[in-house]
């Protein structure tokens, strides 16, 4: 089979490279090789009663699939250059927030176009960060919903699938440099296209390393994110969340000088479990439908960890607390901040007696027994900082779920146009190591497939 682009992943790089390409020239012959199912067939076994926990799916329907790990997320598009990755730096910063708005107009052609953008701009809660050593990131941010970005990635799918050839459940096994350019290795097939995009997100990381490895494409060390995901009542955070939604605050222990953010908050969402790569770890959704909202407001405290000489493999360290947890745990652990900080474990008994409902059948436990000292200290005091802008955020009830890991990929060595070392094979979204979000990863995609279409005009 011989296409004109093979686009690996079927994320928002992967969906926005297909629906650019298509878009602006519909001759071409462009694939889409997804490890994971369509849309409609990603259900997670879990059901809270039957089955509890993880059973280890051969592919996870949270992390795979049509919409990528991003598809069951709260669907927050963040406008912004100060965080989400390091699109900018490859293609200016201009361009970047340009892309990403672009993305936003699709989003809001296809269902989206009731959602509220909100922006930190001109907003009190700045001065108010900055009085209490607290630091507000700038951004626009349009928040979908778990519901409506759905819908827009149902409507996605429908503009695409008589365009694009959609190969599911088909994970590709090896690419090959051709002559004129790649085959595509798969389980009973082989594929070949003249242009090759990779956009395998983070669930990809392991696979992204080894095609690098076997191509000899260079990469440097990234980072990985270790933390917690913390839940409390809603009207806690609310006098924030109602007016910027999501907040990105950075704080700087004095402890040890480490940096510590809030990320992706969820007003009235849902603390749910999360599989990568065999492991549980903990996230968060959050619903536009009120119907589907909850009296709680969750979101992750995390510690960025990069290393050097001798250790290089970040991901390999989170890996390792997140078993820890898993074995401690059997999954996810939870503990009341309360508990924590008198240096006891939860139990069953005294989550019962918590004024806080959790959202997620986490086990009660002892976090201290499964996150360094060094990155438990920097929440403790970041949790206590939190408090002098939203009081009731250091309570004892307040729920801490753990671990919470961020796995970032290899940065691939690529250029300004997200091309590897060799001629036609890009590299994008998450996977590339240098997005770290959905509208970073949309924006990439849109890049790449504007790139492919100048080279086809000529």
């Amino acid at each position: 089979m011989k296409y004109d682009v093979i686009i690996i992943g079927a994320g928002p790089g992967g969906i926005f490279s297909a629906y650019e390409l298509t878009k602006k020239n519909q001759d071409l012959k462009v694939a889409v090789f997804e490890a994971g199912n369509t849309l409609n067939k990603r259900k997670c076994p879990i059901d809270g009663e039957k089955i509890k926990n993880c059973i280890n799916c051969k592919t996870c329907s949270i992390m795979s699939g049509f919409g990528g790990a991003g598809a069951f997320s709260d669907g927050k598009y963040n406008i912004t250059n100060d965080f989400g990755g390091s699109l900018h730096e490859y293609i200016g910063k201009k361009r970047a927030l340009e892309l990403m708005k672009y993305v936003d107009d699709i989003n809001m052609e296809n269902g989206g176009n009731n959602t509220r953008l909100y922006t930190t701009t001109g907003s009190k809660f700045k001065k108010i960060c900055m009085q209490n050593d607290l630091h507000l990131l700038e951004a626009s941010v349009r928040h979908l919903g778990t519901d409506v970005n759905y819908v827009v990635l149902e409507n996605l799918y429908n503009e695409l699938k008589e365009k694009v050839t959609f190969y599911f459940n088909q994970p590709v096994l090896e690419i090959e440099v051709l002559e004129d350019g790649y085959r595509i290795i798969c389980e009973k097939e082989e594929y070949d296209s003249q242009y090759c995009i990779i956009s395998v997100g983070r669930v990809g990381s392991k696979w992204m390393e080894e095609v690098c490895q076997k191509l000899d494409i260079p990469t440097k060390n990234n980072r990985v994110d270790i933390g917690v995901r913390v839940e409390i009542p809603a009207e806690v955070f609310s006098h924030i969340t109602d007016e910027l939604y999501e907040s990105k605050i950075l704080y700087r222990t004095e402890k040890y000088g480490d940096l510590i953010r809030t990320f992706c908050m969820n007003p009235k969402g849902v603390v749910v479990n999360e599989n990568t790569n065999g492991i549980i770890t903990v996230n968060g959704h959050s619903y536009k439908d009120e119907g589907k909202q909850t009296g709680n407001t969750n979101f992750a405290l995390l510690v960025t960890k990069r290393f050097s000489e001798p250790f290089k493999d970040s991901n390999g360290y989170g890996e390792s607390i997140a078993r820890l947890s898993n074995m401690l745990g059997g999954g996810v652990l939870v503990q009341r901040f309360g508990d924590l900080i008198r240096g006891r474990r939860s139990t069953e008994s005294r989550m019962k007696e918590s004024f806080v409902t959790p959202t997620l059948n986490a086990t009660p436990g002892d976090l201290s027994l499964v996150l360094p000292k060094r990155i438990l200290d920097g929440i403790i005091e970041m949790i206590y900082a939190l408090d002098k802008i939203a009081p009731g955020m250091a309570n004892d009830d307040t729920l801490l779920y753990g671990v919470e890991v961020k796995f970032y990929n290899l940065e691939v060595s690529v250029d300004a146009n997200l091309q590897s070392k060799y001629q036609n094979l890009y590299i994008i979204g998450d996977g590339s190591g240098i997005t770290h979000s959905l509208s970073h990863a949309s924006a990439s995609g849109v890049h790449v497939a504007r790139v492919i279409l100048e080279d086809f005009k000529r």
